[in-house]
């Protein structure tokens, strides 16, 4: 199945809205992640959303350039080539582009898009995000609604964040040391997104309630999914039941399993995965390395082992242990069995 179309993507929200469930948005910055989420989503029969960071696309750009919107055109071709050979559905998302980022970053991708359509084609990407948390709210919104009109002649949905997650993962917003009322979005605040937003084209929205990057112990992360609830309803109680937000859930990892689904009942829709599937994925190889020690290491002038450091052996392991986490934010978010393929 090639990667979702505009309007698919638009069924797959609309979907997990009215079925109360949320996509996996799974981090990925090479070609053995991004078949890590793909093995993932088709094992389990869910859709999902793969992302890229301007950090994953500098990586994969190469060590001498840098290059974060190459790297990133570079993954998303690749993903839609890859995905042809899955029976579910798969859109493509851009994590945290700060402000500062928008203009080398996001507008190329557009641009790619753009010519893509030109062509007859499908868009390269569904969903692209804009954070501008750390900028007031009044600046964040027009910023936010300058690249929202963009999108929005492309057929593609833009992520806008007010608050800010705590924390710190490749480059987004925050740090540890974030003050506490930063970390909560206000009523007020999911107002003056909706009404500076709703009239220019479709955004999903990332409200903070205590969310922090990175990984904490449990009982660390002090998450208020109620804050979601009430944000919901001030906006729904002035403008109706269509003007309920399609939420994202940032900076998930060590949330307990009954919050995660909590946020499910006030209009979370996607949920980002970075931290819990960079782990995974790297356990297995260090496990590789410390067993076979002088089969990767040619220890004392030894010839070593070329099946142990052949980058294969343990790639598939570091997949094989990814995906499964995958799997799991699959059950997590109750997407497990809901593809879309076939009937949109």
């Amino acid at each position: 199945m090639p990667v979702a179309t505009p309007k698919q993507f638009a069924a797959m929200l609309d979907a997990a809205q009215e079925g109360g469930y949320a996509y996996p948005a799974i981090n990925c910055s090479s070609l053995t992640t991004v078949n890590a989420a793909l093995k993932a989503f088709a094992d389990s029969k869910s859709d999902g959303i793969i992302q890229f960071s301007t950090g994953a696309g500098q990586f994969v750009s190469g060590l001498n350039h840098k290059n974060a919107a190459l790297g990133t055109i570079v993954l998303a071709e690749a993903t839609h080539r890859l995905a042809e050979q899955y029976d579910v559905i798969v859109a493509l998302n851009t994590d945290h582009c700060q402000p500062t980022a928008a203009e080398s970053f996001l507008k190329p991708l557009i641009e790619a898009t753009a010519a893509r359509r030109a062509k007859g084609e499908n868009n390269l990407f569904q969903n692209h995000m804009l954070d501008a948390s750390n900028l007031p709210l009044e600046e964040n919104m027009a910023i936010s609604q300058e690249y929202l009109k963009i999108c929005a002649e492309n057929e593609i949905i833009l992520e806008v964040e007010a608050g800010v997650v705590g924390g710190e993962e490749d480059g987004a917003a925050g740090t540890e040391d974030t003050p506490e009322e930063k970390l909560y979005t206000t009523p007020e605040d999911m107002l003056a997104v909706y009404e500076a937003l709703h009239s220019i084209g479709r955004f999903t929205f990332a409200a903070t309630f205590g969310n922090v990057h990175g990984h904490y112990k449990p009982g660390s992360v002090k998450l208020r999914p109620k804050i979601l609830q009430q944000g919901q309803a001030s906006v729904m109680e002035k403008y109706g039941k269509d003007a309920e937000f399609d939420l994202v859930f940032h900076g998930g990892s060590g949330s307990l399993l009954e919050e995660i689904r909590e946020t499910l009942g006030y209009g979370v829709i996607k949920m980002n995965v970075d931290t819990d599937t960079q782990y995974a994925f790297t356990r297995p190889i260090a496990d590789h390395m410390l067993v076979n020690y002088e089969g990767v290491l040619k220890v004392d002038g030894e010839v070593g082992n070329k099946k142990a450091y052949d980058p294969r052996a343990y790639l598939k392991k570091g997949e094989e242990a990814m995906a499964a986490r995958v799997a799991e934010a699959c059950n997590d978010l109750l997407s497990t069995g809901k593809t879309l393929f076939g009937s949109i």
